[in-house]
């Protein structure tokens, strides 16, 4: 599949801002899945910006503005074929008792194993570690049940839940957003003691509907999303989409990884000034028809 897609973030604030320093994830990674054949990050006002790649492998953008402005937006583009992904069968169908001993010396694991501050290991997800991902269970079926049982457990509610609102409450009040669903499979895989990462990312949804109308309409096309992928034998990355109840597809391209959405937060940074900030992201993400 072919995707035009712009994801505009926009900062208007209520008084004049001296300063501005953002940290952008916006560079979708090369993947087998994933051919990125154009891309442009845009900020107004413009102004001097470089380019790093930072620990989990995000190629990241620092843009500084030290000048006066009233309004701030960053602007991604890119075009990107989409292809099937294929799950490595073998390795999902070992047992999770042999996943762990096969990954457990595999280098760049360590991280994904540990909590975090946005995701400690909780209660609920010891226990639910410990009832779905059993390890006897072969790595694959768990992995589905586990996707299955937080798409039925967990109500998708747009604002409902805030960034920092803890995980904890998450699980008490059984609702929250993409990110939320995310970070419960997180939370239940690392009791498990098996690798996993945060993803963010954009997914189609409108334009697969007008195409087929048959096809169920997913939830996140509007703003960023976020899903999860899972270490398995053989060193490969799977990906699972708990908001949506299916394993990923040619409808999600992928931008930013890390443990927590902390990590590959698409924006974030900072102003100097005395008022308060608006802010409204919105993705606009287009299915290109090619020709036969």
């Amino acid at each position: 599949m072919l995707f035009n897609i712009v994801h505009t973030t926009g900062y208007v604030y209520a008084d004049t801002a001296m300063e501005a320093y953002l940290e952008v994830r916006l560079t979708p990674p090369v993947r087998p899945e994933q051919d990125v054949l154009r891309h442009r990050i845009e900020f107004q006002p413009a102004a001097e910006a470089s380019d790093y790649i930072d620990y989990f492998g995000n190629r990241t953008t620092f843009y500084s503005m030290t000048l006066r402005h009233r309004q701030l937006k960053v602007t991604n583009r890119l075009a990107v074929r989409t292809l099937p992904r294929i799950l490595p069968e073998r390795g999902l169908e070992l047992t999770i008792a042999e996943a762990r001993q096969i990954l457990k010396s595999g280098t760049g694991v360590f991280d994904y194993l540990q909590p975090t501050e946005a995701i400690p290991l909780v209660r609920e997800s010891i226990a639910w570690a410990r009832e779905i991902l059993r390890a006897s269970r072969p790595l694959g079926g768990a992995l589905d049940e586990l996707n299955k049982t937080i798409y039925r457990e967990f109500k998708y509610r747009s604002g409902s839940t805030e960034i920092e609102t803890p995980l904890f409450l998450i699980w008490k009040k059984r609702e929250g957003v993409c990110q939320d669903f995310a970070h419960v499979m997180i939370s239940v895989l690392r009791a498990a003691r098996i690798p996993c990462r945060y993803v963010c990312g954009y997914i189609e949804s409108e334009s697969a509907v007008s195409v087929d109308p048959s096809r169920k309409r997913l939830v996140g096309s509007l703003a960023t999303h976020a899903w999860v992928e899972v270490l398995v034998p053989g060193m490969t990355w799977v990906a699972l989409d708990p908001t949506n109840n299916q394993w990923c597809g040619e409808q999600h391209v992928s931008v930013a990884v890390g443990r927590d959405f902390i990590d590959a937060a698409p924006v974030r940074g900072t102003f100097k000034g005395s008022a308060s900030q608006k802010l409204k992201v919105h993705v606009n993400m287009q299915r290109i028809l090619e020709k036969s």
